[in-house]
């Protein structure tokens, strides 16, 4: 059942209730609101648990069975009108029998039907405060993670909440399949329109869409976000492996972004429901194949929130900044990691965001620098699985930055790694949280960890590997792990014979699909991502063509190459105007955007030389 314009509606109401009531914050409403849908579901979780149970004639004891100690007295006289007889709050007792202070409750009274169809006003605050988030908690203790962990209630006004929680009522979320619950917190999740203090803001869900075509993640893989956010990345993952393994009846096709209240039509997207998929198969992607953290309790919830809603509570969304922490191979086997590294890694990790130097662990430290883009882009490096593949979106100073951080790492992915393409996205496609040109790198990591043909001795252009240049270290052997990653493939299926960079791919496009205004959420037929994704399939039959081209004739395709030694000539540099074919109608049309765009970054990679700089002075000093 797709999202109905009723359930965006009932949305769009809480999010007025909560702004009118003094409640502006949209992380925090989509954060209180992931716990209210939390406390609907549970209800229908126990119930269908029961039933399995039963069926299978194994024993289940409910969720809500047995007591509960109030931990506010003045909750013992709240009795919503669908509770248990009047008698049913009585004093605790002791192991030897006698009263204690405390009284206890049936814990059937925190079934979302009961108490939230059967308080309202101060009682309904006090009793959700008090009793209801505190009985999740524990719940959430003993779960493979706890998502209510310091959970607490901010929407306090008695009106509001008792608003809200009506609104939530009506939404009927048990009647909802995964892909209508999971779209309707999306529509929660685009309230949210500013950028967190690292830098970190919400992706365009069409633009991770196309990311996550061109990586084409596998059933099997281990897919990881190591800065996931609201998790975007890993519920396309899921959805485009349904996809995949879907029968053409079992897909179908459901318009998204539209909004009938203008009379503006959406985008129509392919859904699977993943028929094809084996018991065993599904089993591996609820339980073992996607990974992510993030520094914000907040994004941590929202992201259990959101892929719980698609079917998949039990996806763990560890609270953790990767470059301050570290995992030893214990920690991780403890954690149920990936002790070898992952197959894919999908992100958009924090940029123009700075971590105090002192911090930064060994593992991901480039040179001296301290800029978010570059410490995450590196650990993603060191993350992949020998033979791994890898899209991330970076701001466009990461491709062409001269400090020697930004050199060093375009060094290392190049020379240790494979650049498949870089895909350069409009500028503004970030607004209204940012205005940052930005490109997306697709790379994978070499089988074995060395370049057979590039050492220093047949290279003298090549640097002399030291201990700093250490990125590509598998933990096990090439041969062990190899038949269980999929080859790459180019436009006839063959297999391709590299596994460094010998050449990259430049994608250019000019839109994406979406109005390149303010708000950037406006569809438009302009949109240059489909091309592009099958331009990068057939790369290999789009480099003969290349290499067959007239070099005196205009070329007007979106794509064009780069080798390997073009790349070296020019400090690595990775920006996708560097290379692009030169033509009159190119150069007078140039967009002033760009140009601004490149200004910028120009300016803060001088800010970042001058804290260097005086960073470096200062301890000279």
């Amino acid at each position: 059942m797709p999202l109905t314009p009723d359930m965006r509606r009932s949305i769009d109401q809480i999010r007025d209730y909560l702004f009118g009531g003094g409640y502006p914050d949209p992380v925090s409403n989509a954060e209180q609101l992931s716990f209210l849908f939390f406390f609907y579901l549970v209800e229908g979780i126990d119930a269908e648990n029961a039933l399995k149970a039963k069926v299978m004639k194994q024993p289940y004891e409910s969720l809500f069975a047995g007591e509960w100690t109030l931990k506010n007295p003045l909750n013992a006289s709240v009795r919503p009108e669908r509770s248990a007889a009047p008698h049913s709050v009585r004093p605790e007792r002791s192991a030897e029998g006698a009263e204690s202070k405390g009284l206890t409750i049936p814990r059937d009274r925190f079934r979302w039907s009961v108490w939230a169809k059967g308080l309202s006003g101060e009682a309904l605050v006090r009793f959700v405060r008090d009793e209801v988030f505190p009985f999740f908690a524990e719940l959430g203790e003993q779960a493979a993670h706890n998502f209510m962990h310091g959970a607490r209630l901010t929407i306090d006004e008695p009106t509001v909440l008792t608003q809200v929680v009506a609104l939530v009522d009506g939404l009927r979320l048990d009647q909802s399949d995964a892909d209508t619950k999971g779209d309707l917190f999306e529509h929660v999740l685009r309230q949210i329109k500013q950028a967190g203090e690292l830098g970190q803001f919400r992706t365009p869900r069409h633009v991770i869409r196309a990311i996550v075509e061109l990586i084409d993640p596998k059933v099997g893989e281990t897919i990881y976000d190591p800065a996931a956010g609201t998790a975007g990345f890993l519920v396309a993952a899921y959805n485009h492996i349904r996809l995949a393994n879907s029968s053409p009846a079992a897909i179908q096709e459901v318009e998204m972004d539209a909004c009938p209240e203008q009379g503006r039509r959406g985008k129509m997207q392919k859904r699977g429901l993943g028929d094809k998929l084996s018991a065993a198969q599904v089993s591996a992607l609820a339980t073992a194949t996607f990974y992510g953290n993030d520094v914000d309790p907040k994004m941590v919830r929202l992201a259990t929130m959101n892929l719980t809603l698609r079917g998949l509570p039990n996806v763990r969304i560890l609270l953790r900044n990767v470059l301050t922490t570290t995992l030893d191979n214990e920690r991780k086997r403890e954690l149920g990691l990936p002790q070898e590294g992952y197959h894919v890694v999908l992100a958009n990790p924090p940029f123009s965001g700075r971590v105090d130097k002192d911090r930064i662990v060994d593992d991901v430290k480039v040179g001296t620098t301290t800029a978010t883009e570059l410490l995450f882009l590196k650990y993603m490096l060191d993350s992949l699985r020998p033979g791994g593949r890898c899209g991330v979106i970076v701001p466009e100073g990461v491709l062409f930055g001269g400090t020697g951080a930004h050199k060093e790492l375009r060094r290392q992915l190049i020379e240790n790694n494979q650049v498949e393409a870089v895909l350069s996205l409009p500028g503004g496609v970030f607004q209204p949280y940012s205005g940052v040109k930005t490109s997306v790198l697709i790379f994978r990591k070499p089988l074995t960890p060395t370049h057979p043909e590039r050492s220093a001795d047949t290279h003298p252009d090549h640097p002399k590997r030291s201990a700093e240049s250490h990125s590509v270290r598998p933990e096990r052997s090439a041969v062990s792990h190899s038949h269980s990653v999929r080859p790459e493939r180019g436009a006839e299926g063959a297999e391709s014979k590299g596994q460094f960079t010998d050449k990259v791919l430049f994608l250019h496009a000019d839109n994406d699909g979406y109005k390149l205004d303010a708000n950037h959420d406006t569809p438009i037929d302009d949109d240059d991502l489909p091309t592009l994704i099958a331009a990068y399939r057939a790369r290999e039959e789009n480099w003969k063509k290349w290499q067959a081209r007239d070099t005196q004739a205009e070329w007007t395709e979106k794509w064009w190459f780069a080798d390997a030694a073009t790349l070296r000539a020019n400090d690595y540099n990775l920006s996708a105007g560097r290379y692009r074919p030169m033509s009159q109608t190119a150069v007078e049309h140039q967009d002033p955007r760009e140009l601004l765009d490149e200004l910028a970054a120009i300016e803060a990679e001088i800010a970042e030389e001058v804290e260097a700089l005086k960073a470096a002075l200062g301890e000279i000093a």
